[in-house]
């Protein structure tokens, strides 16, 4: 088993060559999916003024009301009975979040508020968040689409930030969040608060963790749910451990992170998979992959971190164009 790699900004400055260079074809091209957002600023940059007029903007229209009304961008999971585990489940309980994990707000095409989540990683120009892909999937319009880290209680207490781009795999887009479940992940570069200030300035981040192994003794899963009768939501937080599981539905093949923590009901959709390392965190996953993250709310899978992942993560801290949706072919 090789052994796992901690993504940093020199880290990944280093590795662009190798997996971006022509000599090297690791990276899909393109691998990822931009959705309509606002221009931003370059990298390397101050914030344009227009992306700081994007932020302003952000601010106030989500309002503690707006964010607190907004329904989860995927719920699949049901509601119901747990799926029966072979040992204890461990609880979930509410807290007040950590300033890297937070929510990302929008309205769809009938103006519905949605939300997600979403972890601030640490990269060379400090504005990537990491998420699940089926939640920025869809093509319809994302308007007023912003990221508020460690958002609780209706409140935004580092801030809001604009949304430049989101780097989806290529197949992903193509496959669906069925067929393309191996995929389920984003990655999406943040403009400046309206300070001036990028996310993980103020944030910090995390390490993101390409092949970290499927057995790990202590997990920690975050997830904000999706509930109508929350009428102060807080992020859920519990500790388990994960394993290896291979997909019995021919329709969502694939290897994924499976872990059994109570609570994670439709809304959960993007959070962290955390492990502890020597600069805190590491990221090994995110809710989603089988069935957008599984279909009880006690057992949570994230999509395996690969090669990947580290391609699309170097995409966006390069800030190459994302791909597109591909044109549908008539059969006429």
């Amino acid at each position: 088993m090789s052994r796992p790699i901690a993504v940093r900004g020199r880290l990944a400055l280093l590795l662009t060559p190798l997996l971006l260079g022509p000599a090297f074809p690791l990276a899909p091209a393109p691998p990822a999916h931009a959705a309509h957002t606002p221009a931003g600023h370059g990298h390397g940059s101050r914030p344009t003024a227009e992306s700081a007029e994007s932020a302003e903007s952000a601010d106030t229209y989500w309002t503690p009301q707006r964010m607190r009304a907004a329904r989860p961008a995927a719920a699949r999971k049901a509601t119901g009975a747990p799926r029966p585990t072979a040992a204890d489940t461990p609880p979930s309980h509410p807290f007040d979040g950590l300033p890297q994990v937070g929510t990302f707000f929008w309205t769809d095409g009938s103006n519905t508020g949605r939300f997600c989540g979403g972890t601030v990683v640490r990269s060379p120009h400090r504005d990537l968040v990491v998420s699940a892909a089926h939640c920025l999937r869809s093509p319809d319009p994302k308007r007023h689409l912003s990221f508020v880290p460690q958002y609780h209680d209706g409140l935004k207490p580092h801030g809001i930030y604009p949304i430049e781009r989101i780097y989806l795999d290529q197949r992903y887009y193509d496959l669906g969040t069925d067929a393309g479940a191996r995929w389920d992940y984003a990655v999406v570069r943040l403009g400046a608060r309206e300070d001036g200030a990028e996310v993980e300035e103020v944030t910090g981040g995390f390490d993101l963790r390409p092949y970290p192994g499927y057995a790990h003794r202590a997990v920690r899963l975050i997830g904000y749910p999706g509930n109508k009768d929350t009428t102060h939501p807080k992020p859920l937080d519990c500790t388990s451990s994960t394993h290896r599981y291979t997909s019995t539905d021919p329709a969502a093949p694939g290897d994924f992170l499976e872990i059994a923590c109570a609570g994670y009901i439709g809304g959960t959709s993007g959070g962290p998979f955390l492990v502890r390392n020597f600069t805190g965190y590491a990221l090994i996953g995110v809710i989603g992959g089988y069935h957008t993250g599984g279909d009880f709310p006690d057992v949570s899978y994230s999509s395996y971190f690969t090669l990947d992942t580290l391609a699309l993560y170097l995409h966006a801290v390069h800030g190459d164009p994302p791909a597109t949706p591909r044109q549908k072919v008539s059969s006429h």
